[in-house]
């Protein structure tokens, strides 16, 4: 792997735990603008921790070195957390400034995932 690659990898790995660390704990606490958006969406307060524990999880999974497999359905849940939230706020009629948390942490995501070095990936046989 080289240096610009690790650079690349550890920018974005540490932006994603912090927007995910964040919004979890946010959620996880029930905070009243969270709850608010939770009901706005249409799901029920308890999503809110399901989510936020979930998402905590996810960070720690891939802050951690090994654990390979684990990384990858850390990777995925955030996918399907974010996706689910831009779909979520599209169905609900929301605005553009409501995108654009879910995306950047959907486009960290993926370029996380994209530039982990060899150890944090599974290899397939």
């Amino acid at each position: 792997m080289t240096k610009r690659n690790k650079i690349i990898y550890w920018i974005a790995t540490l932006w994603l735990a912090l927007g995910m660390l964040s919004t979890g704990i946010v959620q996880v606490l029930k905070l009243k603008e969270e709850a608010d958006m939770m009901a706005h969406l249409g799901y029920p307060l308890y999503f809110l921790t399901i989510l936020g524990v979930w998402k905590i999880l996810g960070v720690i999974t891939i802050l951690i070195p090994k654990l390979p497999l684990l990384k990858e359905w850390a990777y995925a849940g955030f996918v399907f957390a974010m996706s689910g939230a831009v779909f979520s706020h599209f169905a609900s009629g929301d605005g553009a400034k409501e995108y654009f948390g879910p995306i950047l942490l959907l486009v960290l995501t993926a370029i996380s995932w994209y530039y982990r070095p060899t150890d944090r990936k599974t290899i397939l046989v």
